[in-house]
């Protein structure tokens, strides 16, 4: 990336940065389009179930493959089931959901808010006394903020199915060793954790992929720049901001294996 490349990112990165906080305000004097956001509502959450789910499945079924051949090795089958739940609850679930999302979402926020952008729609929203973030970024970034948990947990259900699919059919694990370890593994803060992290992946992809496309000049290559832009801006915040939710969530020393032990 050029210096002025560079330049141009930290710009737009602090412009979001100053519409996040704008965002705050705006939701604080609760000044919500119902209309556009039930209908961003349904692009985001039923429009990306599928993909979310297949990622899932097939995520929930590899990680299986390469866990369950080492754990049978040293005869610790009966661990499968809580350490799949573990990890796509605390880690996998949230963090690949938002990355599906801020793909196919994201880009499209980018996309379509660059493209009036350039194409002066924005302004006309302006002379008609339309607040674009009560219009257009608010609407999202509830959106977003309220379909990825869903899409998330419904992702952790599948991809634990897809890991009993496998743990059963390929390498003889009883269904109820697997899912009891499930229960024995998981506790009630992995959940919590999972919405709170997807919550959060939530409001970053919709505020990067809105202010990629508010700050979006240039005509059509313009819009295709931010977009891609965004994207890779989006899924480095979600990488970043994971690994401070880890630290602050799971730092220490963890208890889930040893309180099966008893």
């Amino acid at each position: 990336m050029s210096s002025f490349g560079l330049r141009s990112w930290a710009i737009r990165l602090v412009s979001a940065i100053f519409l996040g906080g704008q965002v705050v305000l705006h939701l604080l004097r609760a000044k919500i389009n119902q209309r556009n956001t039930l209908e961003q509502c349904g692009l985001v959450g039923p429009g990306s179930l599928t993909i979310a789910l297949v990622t899932a499945a097939f995520v929930g079924m590899v990680f299986t493959i390469q866990v369950a051949r080492e754990f049978l090795y040293f005869g610790a089958g009966g661990a499968v089931g809580g350490v799949l739940a573990l990890s796509l609850s605390r880690e996998l679930a949230p963090v690949l959901t938002a990355v599906v999302i801020a793909g196919r979402v994201g880009s499209a926020f980018a996309a379509e808010i660059g493209t009036m952008r350039v194409t002066e729609q924005i302004d006309a929203l302006l002379m008609l006394k339309t607040d674009p973030i009560d219009y257009l970024v608010i609407p999202r970034i509830i959106a977003c903020g309220l379909m990825l948990p869903v899409l998330t947990l419904l992702s952790l259900v599948v991809g634990l199915g897809g890991g009993l699919v496998v743990a059963t059919s390929l390498y003889g694990i009883p269904r109820s060793v697997f899912l009891d370890s499930v229960q024995n593994f998981m506790g009630v803060w992995d959940l919590v954790s999972c919405i709170l992290k997807a919550v959060v992946f939530g409001g970053l992809v919709a505020v990067i992929g809105c202010s990629w496309g508010l700050t979006t000049t240039g005509g059509a290559k313009g819009v295709g720049q931010s977009t891609t832009t965004a994207v890779v801006t989006s899924l480095l915040a979600i990488f970043i901001v994971n690994f401070v939710l880890s630290w602050i969530m799971f730092q220490g020393t963890g208890n889930a294996l040893g309180s099966t032990g008893g």
